[in-house]
């Protein structure tokens, strides 16, 4: 796909979709995501510090600043664009290091699906440093061990930003639901970090507040931009 895209190709990839998340996914307002998206990954741009806190215990800070934000925003036009359909999220790689706090992943988890239990994972110096739950933190840890320090970094934070899609257990569409932040663990290397492992896992998280610095952006999974 990289080779593709660097000879001007223009690229959409499905991994893993369904009829039923084609269906949600590509009837959605393309153009009006497009802008929710850009809009939000400006102000990403200027933001040293995103706080995550949710009803469900929620409560971690993480530092993007000099990271850049990618905009994944389903309009493929420009030679060599290329991404995920369905989509519409902000994302970028907190900074190696300097993400502390918790989250609890109560939606869904990649590769997991939809949570039956919410996953809690205490965050200390960028790494989760403690997973607890039910069966599926018991999946997790087992899928996190074979990589060590690496795979329990914190890689990505994103906000969807796709008001057609629900959540359905599979993170194609998950993490771009309009209203949930997810958080990955692992590699960062392809979205401007310096972790290179060949896992990536994100944990949705429902009904966030969000802070880009000091200024509150989203609350309860409200998005105040428009």
């Amino acid at each position: 796909r990289r080779n593709a895209s660097a000879l001007g190709k223009r690229i959409a990839t499905f991994p893993g979709i369904t009829k039923e998340v084609m269906i949600r996914g590509l009837n959605a307002d393309y153009k009006k995501i497009a802008d929710l998206t850009l809009k939000l990954t400006k102000l990403m741009d200027k933001t040293k510090n995103i706080r995550v806190t949710a009803p469900n215990g929620t409560d971690i800070t993480m530092n993007i600043e000099g990271r850049k934000t990618i905009p994944s925003k389903g309009l493929f036009h420009k030679k060599g664009e290329s991404g995920n359909l369905p989509t519409g999220e902000a994302f970028a790689a907190p900074i190696e290091g300097k993400s502390e706090g918790i989250f609890v992943a109560d939606g869904s988890f990649a590769v997991i699906g939809m949570l039956k239990t919410p996953i809690k994972i205490k965050v200390e110096k960028g790494l989760a440093t403690e997973i607890t739950g039910g069966k599926e933190a018991k999946q997790l840890i087992k899928m996190l061990q074979p990589f060590g320090k690496k795979g329990r970094n914190i890689a990505e934070i994103g906000i969807g930003t796709n008001d057609s899609v629900k959540l359905s257990g599979m993170l194609l569409e998950d993490e771009k639901k309009l209203g949930t932040v997810h958080i990955a663990l692992g590699d960062n290397k392809s979205m401007g970090g310096k972790i290179n492992v060949p896992i990536h896992v994100d944990g949705v998280i429902l009904n966030p507040t969000v802070y880009f610095d000091d200024k509150i952006i989203m609350k309860n999974g409200k998005l105040f931009i428009k």
